[in-house]
């Protein structure tokens, strides 16, 4: 069991770990190791693609990221005092977008907003005072809302998880002192989800940050990093690459360590 055990986290982990070594490559090919060097870092952040499209992965995963925790929590929140039938429907229907694969969701969702899209262009055409009318297109709004809108079912099912297993207890003892909904839920229920709210702020932050399947349908003219990434390496995979994944790797870490940080329970004083 030990062998198998470590022949699995050999097959995971061995690939990234030879990612970060070739990544300090002094050579160009991606596969050959001739000597250590740190220039393809320095390429890397001074390559101003890639600068301006990692700019936009990191605009659209926070602004997504945050619409999913802020809706997600507000729909796990408003399930809890759904009827049993009703919240079995929504709770299928969250689980079903979550299974959907993302070739789907991404050519459903670019449909739906070249239609939306054409409907809103036309109503403006017909009511803008000048012959030059604002055009809805593809872009920054069509990926934070095919990103925010998938993310917010994961949000919902892991708020509303660690919802169900606090209790109706602490909210009525807490209406039983005669505070008012939002102060029971500022005070006594928000602390108590805040850590699967963090969760699942993290969680929607690294999908949408790392999604190629969606954003390549609903990007548009905009470049996120994944696209970047499978754009280069069309043409090669280069050290340039590797250095790319490393940088992405050290900051998910980096997050993944702050989150444990901050949803680290406090130990009681004396």
């Amino acid at each position: 069991m030990r062998a198998f055990i470590s022949a699995v986290y050999l097959f995971l982990y061995a690939p990234i770990a030879l990612v970060v070594l070739f990544s300090f490559n002094a050579g160009r090919n991606a596969s050959e190791f001739t000597g250590f060097s740190t220039m393809w870092y320095g390429k890397a952040l001074g390559n101003t693609f890639l600068v301006a499209a990692l700019q936009n992965s990191l605009i659209i995963a926070l602004t997504s990221a945050t619409l999913a925790a802020i809706f997600g929590t507000m729909a796990a929140l408003g399930m809890e005092r759904l009827r049993p039938r009703s919240r079995a429907l929504l709770d299928g229907l969250f689980a079903a977008a979550i299974v959907v694969p993302g070739v789907v969701i991404g050519i459903a969702t670019l449909v739906a907003l070249v239609e939306v899209f054409s409907f809103l262009n036309s109503v403006l055409a017909s009511v803008w005072p000048d012959e030059n009318p604002p055009q809805l297109g593809l872009g920054y709004g069509s990926i934070v809302a095919a990103h925010g809108l998938f993310s917010m079912a994961l949000v919902t099912m892991i708020v509303k998880a660690r919802i169900a297993s606090l209790g109706r207890d602490i909210v009525e003892a807490s209406g039983d002192l005669y505070a008012t909904p939002l102060t029971t839920f500022r005070l006594v229920v928000l602390p108590q989800i805040l850590p699967s709210v963090l969760a699942g702020f993290l969680l929607s932050f690294t999908f949408s940050f790392d999604d190629f399947i969606i954003a390549f349908f609903v990007a548009g003219s905009k470049t996120t990093l994944p696209i970047y990434v499978f754009a280069s390496i069309r043409r090669g995979v280069t050290p340039e690459i590797n250095a790319i994944a490393t940088l992405v790797l050290v900051a998910s870490l980096m997050m993944i360590l702050i989150a444990r940080i901050l949803m680290r329970e406090k130990k009681p004083t004396n």
